[in-house]
């Protein structure tokens, strides 16, 4: 098996393929500023994205392809693979076959078949093989977390999650093509999300019915999805993802035999990051003010003051790369298994055929 050339007491060196919104916003950061990992290369061709690269981390190295990377397989520890949809399969399928543990941005594939072909692929050839679900560490799904692990909802009933955005001009790109091999549009990306929250609190699903709404003008693929699930627990998990909600609906609503809770607003962490803030700072990191808190309670609405506010746990993305970097150091378990991203892929797929064909799913796995 191929390794990095350093010693084992110095940090791992990381290939990071591409540098859009991912790359640069999530991976290079979060990488850099986890103890026992280096951002050592980055491939991209753009000249702007190397610049802004280069004024960030002014030791890094650059590669025109992934190729330029594989064929110096020694030199790294792992390789994360943050560039288009289509791409993640053969890419993560050259980087294990290289010898290269492997980070993948979500999805990890376009099917759960695929993403099961590389999980066994990666445990041929005994390899990490991880995939970036980073909504894990989010503060708010952090604090729902805490709060049904203490018992203090009682039995979930029904979990809502709604992920939300008012965009109702098109951005263009990949991800909002038509084209099914670039696996675009909402179900996939923010779907990708919210799915794999409800299957890590509420364990495997049964039946999957969506509705699925292309709205904006000369839009191409869904922009605007609902997920009904049934979890073999016999909970329900409602999901919502759209770029097209004129008024925000609340991030989660829980309910449960002995309360419910319910919070509005998005984890800090992406907006932080895309600001410039980095990990480790001077402010304190993936905290919200009071105003922002959930609420805890039963009977009484939580706009009017009902409930009792439960502080927020503090967002952690950068637990990820931490847990990636003692896997890799020390046999820790793998933070996010591509067998776990499977899993959430066979509810989008039965999402996508609810949708297209108007009913009910089965899901066997």
């Amino acid at each position: 098996m191929s390794g990095p050339t350093s010693s084992p007491s110095e940090p791992l060196p990381v290939a990071l393929i591409g540098y859009g919104l991912a790359g640069s916003v999530f991976h290079a950061p979060l990488v850099d500023a986890t103890p026992g990992l280096r951002l050592d290369t980055i491939v991209t061709r753009d000249e702007n994205r190397r610049a802004q690269a280069r004024a960030e981390f002014a030791d890094v190295r650059f590669a025109d392809t992934p190729e330029d990377v594989l064929a110096r397989a020694t030199e790294y520890g792992l390789v994360v693979i943050a560039s288009p949809n289509k791409t993640h399969v053969p890419l993560a399928r050259a980087a294990l076959e290289a010898g290269l543990p492997v980070v993948v941005d979500k999805p990890v594939a376009g099917t759960a078949a695929e993403a099961r072909e590389l999980a066994a692929l990666a445990e041929r050839r005994g390899l990490l093989l991880s995939v970036f679900q980073n909504r894990r560490w989010d503060n708010d799904f952090r604090t729902l977390a805490k709060l049904v692990d203490e018992g203090a909802l009682g039995d979930v009933y029904r979990f809502e999650s709604r992920f939300e955005r008012w965009r109702p001009q098109l951005k263009g790109g990949w991800r909002e093509s038509g084209d099914p091999a670039e696996f675009g549009g909402l179900l996939y990306d923010l779907g990708s999300h919210v799915v794999d929250q409800a299957l890590t609190l509420l364990g495997p699903v049964t039946r999957v019915y969506a509705e699925s709404d292309v709205r904006r003008p000369g839009a191409a693929t869904d922009d605007d999805t609902f997920l009904a699930l049934t979890h073999a627990s016999g909970t329900r998990s409602h999901l919502w993802v759209s770029a097209t909600t004129a008024q925000l609906g609340p991030r989660f609503r829980v309910l449960g035999s002995r309360a419910g809770y319910v919070k509005y607003g998005l984890d800090p962490q992406e907006a932080a990051l895309r600001a410039g803030e980095r990990p480790g700072g001077e402010q304190p990191w993936g905290t919200e003010p009071a105003e922002l808190f959930g609420r805890l309670g039963a009977g009484e609405s939580p706009l009017t003051g009902g409930g009792e506010p439960v502080p927020t746990e503090p967002g952690d993305y950068p637990a990820f790369y931490a847990a990636i970097a003692a896997a890799l150091r020390d046999g820790a378990p793998n933070p996010v298994t591509a067998r776990q991203a499977a899993a959430a892929l066979d509810v989008i797929e039965a999402a996508r055929r609810s949708a297209a064909e108007g009913v009910t799913v089965e899901v066997t796995r």
